[in-house]
């Protein structure tokens, strides 16, 4: 939105975290930059990773809004364009501050062993938490 509204008279936005990839679209963003990497341009990473390593399944842990959402879509996309399977999508909803699912019951019911968790810094650390009050880090997960 503020990058429309800013094209719209005539100035320029620099974002530290918009990482959309519609944002790159020149024609519509002209005056938008950023200073992160979009979302495409890490999925490119996340599948040259799984690639190098011959890994090829992973749950993906996303915070609901725009940012995990998005990353969440991007990720999925990627795996489905590269013949990687995306096993479970996680939902951690920032409103409750809590995993929607059973965390423990889908590591247990999954063989897939490598998590991607897209969250921003706040929500990670949360997360995490919950993961360690479960008790599914370590070598039983």
């Amino acid at each position: 939105i503020l990058a429309a509204f800013a094209h719209s008279i005539n100035i320029s936005v620099v974002s530290y975290s918009a990482t959309n990839p519609d944002l790159s679209n020149r024609n519509a963003y002209p005056n938008f930059y950023r200073t992160v990497p979009s979302d495409a341009a890490v999925r490119l990473a996340i599948v040259k990773l799984f690639s190098r390593y011959n890994w090829t399944s992973c749950i993906i842990i996303y915070q609901n809004d725009d940012f995990g959402s998005g990353g969440a879509e991007v990720i999925s996309n990627a795996f489905n364009e590269n013949n990687l399977i995306v096993s479970v999508l996680v939902v951690f909803d920032i409103a409750t501050q809590h995993i929607r699912d059973d965390l423990k019951d889908i590591l247990s019911k999954t063989s897939t062993r490598i998590i991607i968790l897209w969250a921003d810094e706040y929500h990670t650390s949360l997360i995490l938490q919950i993961a360690l009050n479960l008790d599914v880090l370590g070598p039983r997960f």
